[in-house]
């Protein structure tokens, strides 16, 4: 029997949670300096929670001699439909 892909650990990345674990919560609060050893680990405060999103970067350079080439390959070969039998 297969197991199911939402059991299945995925080492590659890791998901995005929105919700943390109180160890989480106090290590983001340290990160940030807010947290003080003094302080009860009940009744935290909010700790935000984003999520990156990387996007894709194009080549203006690429699409620019994209554009160009058809019209030069255009005029050096004749189309099929236009050669006398």
């Amino acid at each position: 029997m297969s197991q199911h892909p939402s059991l299945r650990f995925d080492s590659v990345g890791v998901k995005h949670r929105n919700v943390l674990k109180r160890f989480e919560r106090v290590k983001k609060l340290q990160e940030g300096g807010k947290w003080n050893d003094r302080e009860s680990i009940y009744n935290l405060p909010k700790v935000k929670s984003l999520k990156i999103k990387v996007k894709k970067v194009k080549e203006a350079k690429e699409g620019a001699e994209g554009a160009t080439a058809p019209a030069a390959g255009a005029t050096a070969a004749p189309a099929k439909g236009t050669a006398k039998k």
